[in-house]
């Protein structure tokens, strides 16, 4: 598919590192921009993790917006939250949805934990761009209804006979800044409880891009660097800026600087674009 005003041509069902090789595109091209997003959801690795009923927050959202669409989703592939206890565990926008979706259900009861402090009612006014006011904020799905609770730690899961999730174990935390002004979590004693549950859904957020595929591909023919949390390692800095460790390869986005907000990704788009003319022509007439 070409855009011809823009000379752009678009390549749709095309999975970089297992149909199309690495290798073919390095050949073919003299620059490589990776700006795909973070798709790999954060896991909580706790006793009972395996049994059913407990799913990450996009495989229950995406299926749900398939069907909404109009698109078959079978049955044995649907997560239906009809006449369950749905606990969301994570309490940003992703676990909104996941209360909003869940009440459209009919769910019995929707309840969303979260691991921080409950927010203050009013947000610091001295804060600027790009921090973001720490504010209680409620969106017009928890208005529709669910329980929310602050402080709660999962320590693990319940199971029936029939291996299906029944119940999540928890505890209380509070959080306190260390001598170095580091905040940390500590477990408040005799605070150990269980909240009834037959659908949990984890909503905490995204690690860092899918390595299977095309960041594998490129780190096996490459050398290609990630930096501790999984990124794809680029610097913003001087010459070069948003380059990889690999000539030619940039990065740029949440591929770069992890799960964040879009506005971030249009400007390091922007400013990649013009990294990436620079490198090809000497110079570049692109806005920085």
């Amino acid at each position: 598919m070409r855009h011809r005003r823009q000379g752009l041509e678009f390549h749709t069902h095309a999975h970089i590192g297992r149909d199309i090789p690495v290798a073919k595109l390095r050949a073919d091209y003299d620059a490589l921009v990776l700006a795909g997003g973070c798709e790999a959801p954060r896991d909580l690795p706790a006793p009972g993790r395996e049994l059913s009923g407990i799913h990450f927050a996009m495989d229950f959202l995406t299926r749900n917006s398939k069907r909404v669409q109009g698109s078959y989703v079978p049955d044995d592939e649907f997560i239906n939250a009809n006449g369950k206890r749905v606990l969301v565990i994570g309490g940003g926008d992703t676990g909104s949805d996941c209360i909003g979706t869940s009440n459209r259900h009919g769910a019995k009861s929707v309840t969303q934990i979260e691991i921080l402090d409950k927010p203050p009612v009013k947000e610091d006014k001295g804060l600027t761009w790009p921090d973001w006011p720490n504010k209680l904020r409620t969106s017009s799905s928890q208005e529709e209804g669910c329980e929310r609770h602050w402080n709660v730690l999962t320590k693990g899961f319940v199971g029936d006979d029939q291996g299906r999730v029944q119940a999540v174990k928890y505890c209380l935390v509070q959080w306190d800044k260390d001598a170095q002004g580091r905040w940390q979590m500590s477990e408040v004693p005799g605070s150990e409880a269980e909240f009834k549950a037959d659908l949990v859904l984890l909503a905490m957020g995204f690690v860092h891009p899918v390595h299977a595929g095309m960041i594998e591909a490129l780190k096996a023919e490459t050398g290609l660097e990630l930096d501790p949390r999984g990124n794809v390692k680029a610097t913003t800095e001087g010459v070069g800026a948003y380059q990889t460790s690999v000539p030619g390869v940039f990065g740029a986005g949440d591929m770069r600087r992890g799960q964040s907000l879009v506005v971030w990704a249009i400007r390091e788009g922007r400013q990649c674009a013009r990294a990436v003319d620079e490198w090809l022509m000497g110079r570049s007439d692109l806005p920085r």
